[in-house]
């Protein structure tokens, strides 16, 4: 599990046949094989690291679903380690694993993202969304887009300052909405029944 709390602007060192190779220094504090560090909000297990990079392997189904494969040698990665349990929460669950890859429409500070069709029901305002793995709050939904307000802050430690009109990232929305979403549906079939 993460916070969407960006620890660290990486950068990858390489991406072929199926291994990223990322450069970082503080995500590697104490790092192990078998560890969990999100790429842009993607989780991914450190399979082999040293001083200054650490490696992890793509699977297709990773590379199918996420906006990992559009990176190259040099491209800026927002990397966080897996949250302890002593750990202040700071941003909202996220788990990690990316639900779709959005569009770009508007760069920052207000940035706006047009989400794969069926994602946007998760969106409400004031709601928690995760971009490219950055625990934002949604300010509006229109159709298939949503807004985010971006604090310089996080414009400057993040790779979403750098976002153009037209770039892919990765969208992880909320679990919770998911879960609710999941729990009433039967519900909801169950009212529609009784009504006609």
């Amino acid at each position: 599990m993460f916070t969407g709390i960006v620890e660290e602007l990486g950068t990858v060192l390489s991406l072929e046949s199926g291994r990223m190779t990322v450069g970082a220094s503080r995500v590697l504090d104490g790092v192990a094989l078998g560890d969990s560090i999100a790429v842009n909000g993607c989780c991914l297990t450190v399979v082999a690291h040293d001083e200054g990079s650490w490696e992890a392997d793509l699977s297709e189904e990773t590379l199918r679903r996420t906006a990992l494969s559009a990176l190259a040698p040099g491209s800026p990665a927002n990397l966080e380690r897996a949250v302890r349990a002593e750990q202040r929460m700071g941003g909202h669950i996220v788990q990690g694993h990316v639900d779709g890859v959005g569009t770009v429409v508007a760069g920052v500070p207000d940035l706006r993202v047009r989400v794969p069709a069926g994602l946007e029901r998760y969106l409400v305002e004031k709601g928690s969304v995760t971009v490219d793995g950055v625990s934002l709050t949604v300010v509006d939904v229109i159709e298939d887009t949503f807004s985010v307000a971006v604090i310089p802050h996080t414009a400057e430690v993040t790779n979403l300052g750098g976002l153009a009109q037209g770039a892919p990232v990765n969208i992880e929305v909320d679990i919770v909405a998911k879960y609710v979403e999941r729990m009433a549906l039967p519900h909801i079939d169950h009212l529609r029944e009784d009504r006609s």
